[in-house]
C-alpha cells in the first residue's frame, strides 16, 4: 500500500519532499487499513461510550451518590426496607433520565449525520464521496471552489487554485497554490505554495492533492483544543445554567436548615440525614436536562420533517427567540432563475459585442460560478479561437473577476464586476462595436453610472464589462493588470420575485421578526425588489457607508435600517455583531463563502444543502427548502419548544419550591417529620414521571406570536409568589389534618402525600397555559400521565405496596375533603396566575413607556 509514513516526529515538513509517483488513488481496502492505522480524520474520539458505561455515569450525580451511601447505611443498620426502597427509587429515576436522554440524542445525531461534511476521492480509480472523517493519508481529494480543505495534504495538480488560509496563517488574502518541489528553506506553512492544509477555503479554481497528515496529526490539529471547542454557550443555555444554580442554593439553604432544626430536636441522625437528602432530591430540577434535551430533540425532529436539519439542538431555541432575521435576497426572496436580459454598450443599445467579451469572462473563470455566471453561458458564443492563459480571480474586496485570453492574433485581459469598481479602472471607452476609442471624461463617466442607476432602479442587477489589450508575451496577469481598461457596456439581469415570499416577510413581521436584506447588490436593485414585496424600509446602509463607521455608530444605526446593500463578508459580521451588542437575537440566512464570518457570529445561523462547504460547516440549520416560509415555521417551533421548556421551570418552581418550604418549616413543630425519607422519593418520582409528558404537549397560539427568551427575573418573580401559594395551602392542610381529623403520624404521612402529590400534578392543567385552563386542550398523552399518577397516589395506601411506603388507608371523609382542597387549590393558582401576568403586562408596559 502506498500511503505516506506516519507524520510523527519528521526530520523536515513533508512538503519538501518530492511528489510521489503514483496518481491513482487508493483502493477500498488499502483506504479501510490506513484508518485501522492512523484513525478517523476528526479531533474528537470516534469511539463512543458503551450503553452500559453511559449509564452508570449518571450515577456521578452528587445527590444519587449521597442517596446510595444512605441507603448502604440503612442496610448496614438492618432497616432493609428502606434500603431496598431508596435503591429501586433511585434506579427508577435514573433509568427514566437516561432512556428519554439516550433516545432523543440518538434522534438528534442521525438528522446531524444527514448533513455531514463529504470529501470527494479517487478510490479503485472511481471518483466517490466519502464522509471527511474517513480521509486517511494516500488519498487523492478533488477539490474546487466553495469546498473546506479537508485534511493536510500535496498538490499533484492545480489550476487557478486560490485558497483562504487566514485561519492557520493569519494571511488577509487568498494564496495561490501550485504542485512543484519548494527551496529547503520553506519550513513555514506560510512557504508552504505546493501544499493545502485542513481548514483552507477553497475560494477559486480546481487541484487534486494526495492527503498527508489527517485529524490530530494536522497543522490545524495542533490548534484544535481552541479552532474546534465547543461554540460559547448560548443565552437560553446560560439561562437553564443560572436557573440550576438557583435552586441549587435555596435546596443548600434548606437541606442545612432541616439538619440543624433536626440535630436541636435530638431526633435520629440517620432518619434527619435521610429525610434532609431526600428533601434536597425534591427540589433539585433532575429531570430539567432530559426535559430540555427531549425537548429540543423532539422539536429537531418535527422540523427535520418540514426539511430543515438541525445540527445543534440549543439552536432550536435561538430560532424561536429570534427578533432579527438577517438574509441576502438572492434565492431566498426571489427565485434564483436569473436571466440575462439585456447587454449593452456606452450608448444604451442591445450588442452581441458586450455579450461577447462577458462569455469569454464567464466560460474561462474557473472560481465558483454565481448565478449571473450561469445565465451569461445560458447564451452560447463562439469562442473557438479563444484559449486561457490565466485568471486574476474574483474576491469580495475587489468585486471582479479578470481572465487572460488569446486568439493568436490578440491578447486580452477581459474584466466583469461591480459597474463602479470597473468604471473606476477605465480611461477610455468603445465606440462602433469596439472599432474606435475614445477617453472617458468626466461627464461621460457620470452619464454611464446614470444609466447603470436606470437600470436598477427597474429591477435590474447590473455588471460593467471592460478589457484592455496586452502584449503577446504577457504571460500571468495580476491586480495590477487591471487598470487603463476600455469600458465596454453592462450586462443586466432580471430575477424576479419568488412567489409566497411577500406573505412570509408578512408572517414573519406578524410574528415579531424583522427581516434585514445583507447584500453585495446594489441599493436601487434592491429597494426595487422590497416594493414588490411590500416590505417597508426604514433605512439604507451601504458598504461605503459602513466602513467610516466605528463600532459604537454602527450599533446606533442598525436597529433602524432595513437594507444593507454593496456590502462585503467583513461587513456583514459587523452588521450581526452590531446587531447582537443592541440586544437582538440574530439569525443570518446565508449559503456562499462571503456568508461564513457571519454565519458563525449570528445566534442562529441557517443555509442551504446545496451551499458551500464551509457555510454548511459553521452553520447550525441546514434547510433543504431554500424558502422563508420553512424558516416561519421553524420559527414557531422554536416558540412550541421554549414554552414547554417553561412549563416544567413553572412546575418546578411552583410546586416543588412550595412543597420543600412546607416540610422544611413543618419539621420545626412537628414532633415526627412531616414526610418519611422514602415517601418524598416516591413523590419525586411519581411526579417526575407525569411531567416526563411535558415535551409532547401542545403550545397556545399566543405563545407563538412573539419572541421570548429566558428571563431569570420573571423565574424568581413566579417562583416566591407561587411557592408561597403553595406553601401557605400546606400550611392549611396541615392544620385540618391535625385539628380537624386528628390525625396521628401515619395518617399524616399518608394524607400529605397524596394531598401533595395530587395538587402538584393537576397544576399543571393550569400553568401550562397563560388563558384559561378550559380554553386550552392539554395533549393525550400529557393527560394520561398526570391522571394515571394521581390514580396511584390515590390507590397506593390500600395496595400491598402501601405498608412498605408505611402508609395506611385514610377514611372516606378524608377524599371528600380532599376533592374540596384540590379545587381550591386550583382556583386559587388561577387568580393568582392572572394577577401575576397582569402585573407583568403592565410592569413591561412601563419600562417600554
Amino acid at each position: 500500500m502506498n500511503t505516506p509514513a506516519a507524520p510523527a516526529g519528521p526530520a523536515q515538513p513533508w512538503w519538501l519532499e518530492a511528489a510521489p509517483t503514483r496518481n491513482a488513488g487508493l483502493s477500498q481496502a488499502e483506504a479501510q487499513q490506513a484508518l485501522a492505522r492512523f484513525g478517523p480524520n476528526s479531533f474528537e474520539a470516534r469511539k463512543r461510550q458503551a450503553l452500559l458505561l453511559q449509564f452508570l455515569a449518571r450515577f456521578r450525580n452528587p445527590l444519587v451518590l449521597i442517596l446510595l451511601a444512605a441507603s448502604a447505611v440503612s442496610a448496614l443498620t438492618g432497616d432493609l426496607t428502606n434500603f431496598t426502597i431508596i435503591l429501586l427509587i433511585v434506579l427508577l429515576s435514573v433509568a427514566l433520565d437516561f432512556v428519554q436522554e439516550h433516545r432523543a440524542n440518538l434522534a438528534a445525531q442521525k438528522l446531524r449525520e444527514s448533513v455531514a461534511l463529504r470529501a470527494s476521492v479517487l478510490r479503485d480509480t472511481h471518483t466517490q464521496e466519502v464522509p471527511v472523517d474517513e480521509l486517511v493519508p494516500g488519498d487523492l481529494v478533488l477539490l474546487s471552489a466553495g469546498d473546506r480543505v479537508p485534511a493536510d495534504g500535496r498538490l499533484l495538480e492545480a489550476r487557478d487554485f486560490f485558497v483562504n488560509q487566514g485561519l492557520l496563517t493569519g494571511e488577509s488574502y487568498p494564496v495561490e497554490k501550485r504542485p512543484g518541489l519548494l527551496e529547503p528553506g520553506a519550513t513555514e506553512l506560510q512557504q508552504a505554495l505546493n501544499a493545502a492544509f485542513m481548514g483552507s477555503t477553497v475560494v477559486s479554481g480546481s487541484a487534486r492533492m494526495q492527503v498527508m497528515a489527517t485529524g490530530g496529526a494536522t497543522a490545524l490539529g495542533e490548534v484544535a483544543h481552541s479552532i474546534q471547542a465547543e461554540p460559547p454557550p448560548t443565552a437560553f443555555e446560560i439561562g437553564m445554567h443560572r436557573f440550576g444554580m438557583l435552586l441549587m442554593r435555596i435546596t443548600l439553604l434548606l437541606v442545612l436548615f432541616v439538619m440543624l432544626v433536626n440535630l436541636v430536636l435530638h431526633r435520629p441522625l440517620l432518619d434527619s440525614f435521610l429525610f434532609a437528602i431526600a428533601l434536597a432530591v425534591g427540589l433539585t430540577p433532575e429531570l430539567l436536562p432530559m426535559v430540555v434535551s427531549v425537548t429540543l430533540s423532539r422539536g429537531a425532529m418535527r422540523m427535520a420533517k418540514r426539511r430543515v436539519i438541525v445540527k445543534r439542538l440549543a439552536s432550536i431555541q435561538n430560532l424561536g427567540a429570534m427578533d432579527v432575521l438577517c438574509t441576502d435576497k438572492t434565492g431566498t426572496l426571489t427565485e434564483a432563475k436569473i436571466s440575462l436580459a439585456r447587454c449593452m454598450d456606452v450608448d444604451g443599445r442591445d450588442t452581441p459585442r458586450v455579450l461577447m467579451l462577458a462569455y469569454l469572462n464567464s466560460v474561462f473563470e474557473s472560481g465558483l460560478r454565481s448565478p449571473l455566471d450561469e445565465a451569461i453561458l445560458a447564451r452560447p458564443v463562439d469562442i473557438s479561437a479563444w484559449q486561457k492563459i490565466d485568471e486574476v480571480p474574483f474576491d469580495f474586496e475587489r468585486r471582479r473577476v479578470s481572465v487572460l485570453v488569446d486568439r493568436g492574433d490578440a491578447r486580452w485581459l477581459v474584466v466583469k464586476g461591480a459597474p463602479e469598481d470597473v468604471l473606476a479602472l477605465c480611461s477610455r471607452r468603445e465606440q462602433d462595436e469596439g472599432r474606435s476609442m475614445v477617453p472617458l471624461d468626466t461627464a461621460a463617466r457620470e452619464g454611464l453610472r446614470e444609466r447603470c442607476h436606470g437600470l436598477e432602479r427597474e429591477g435590474l442587477r447590473v455588471l460593467g464589462v471592460a478589457w484592455r489589450e496586452v502584449p503577446a508575451d504577457h504571460l500571468h496577469a495580476d491586480v495590477r493588470d487591471e487598470s487603463d481598461l476600455v469600458f465596454a457596456g453592462f450586462a443586466a439581469f432580471i430575477d424576479p420575485p419568488k412567489v409566497g415570499a411577500s406573505a412570509a416577510l408578512a408572517a414573519l413581521a406578524k410574528s415579531g421578526v424583522a427581516v434585514k436584506i445583507v447584500s453585495g447588490d446594489s441599493e436601487l436593485v434592491t429597494q426595487h425588489l422590497c416594493t414588490l414585496l411590500k416590505l417597508p424600509v426604514k433605512g439604507v446602509l451601504t458598504g461605503q457607508e459602513i466602513a467610516h463607521m466605528d463600532e459604537a455608530a454602527l450599533r446606533a444605526r442598525v436597529g433602524h435600517t432595513t437594507l444593507f446593500c454593496r456590502v462585503n463578508p467583513a461587513q456583514k459580521n459587523r452588521i450581526v455583531l452590531a446587531l447582537k451588542a443592541r440586544g437582538y437575537v440574530v439569525g443570518y440566512l446565508g449559503d456562499g463563502i462571503n456568508d461564513a464570518p457571519p454565519l458563525r457570529s449570528a445566534d442562529v445561523g441557517l443555509t442551504v444543502d446545496s451551499a458551500v462547504d464551509v457555510a454548511r460547516e459553521v452553520a447550525d440549520m441546514v434547510m433543504l427548502d431554500h424558502d422563508l416560509a420553512v424558516l416561519h415555521e421553524g420559527v414557531l417551533e422554536g416558540r412550541r419548544t421554549f414554552g414547554n421548556v417553561m412549563k416544567y421551570i413553572m412546575m418546578g418552581t411552583s410546586s416543588n419550591f412550595g412543597n420543600m418550604l412546607s416540610m422544611a418549616g413543618a419539621s420545626v413543630f412537628l414532633p415526627f417529620l412531616p414526610m418519611l425519607p422514602t415517601q418524598i422519593l416516591l413523590n419525586n418520582v411519581l411526579y417526575d414521571l407525569s411531567e416526563a409528558a411535558i415535551p409532547l404537549d401542545r403550545v397556545d397560539a399566543s405563545d407563538l406570536r412573539r419572541p421570548r427568551t429566558l428571563d431569570m427575573g420573571f423565574i424568581q418573580r413566579y417562583m416566591w409568589l407561587f411557592g408561597l401559594i403553595s406553601s401557605a395551602f400546606d400550611a392549611l392542610t396541615f392544620w385540618i389534618l391535625l385539628r380537624v381529623l386528628h390525625a396521628d403520624e401515619a395518617l399524616f404521612h399518608t394524607g400529605w402525600f397524596i394531598e401533595s402529590l395530587v395538587t402538584q400534578v393537576l397544576v399543571i392543567f393550569v400553568i401550562r397555559t397563560r388563558g384559561r385552563p378550559w380554553a386550552s386542550r392539554p395533549s393525550a398523552v400529557l393527560t394520561a400521565a398526570s391522571l394515571a399518577v394521581v390514580a396511584l397516589a390515590l390507590l397506593l395506601p390500600f395496595t400491598p405496596l402501601g405498608p412498605l411506603f408505611h402508609f395506611e388507608p385514610p377514611p372516606a371523609i378524608f377524599f371528600a375533603w380532599l376533592a374540596g382542597m384540590v379545587l381550591a387549590y386550583l382556583v386559587l393558582v388561577e387568580g393568582a396566575k392572572r394577577f401575576f401576568y397582569a402585573r407583568m403586562t403592565t410592569h413591561k408596559n412601563s419600562r417600554r413607556a
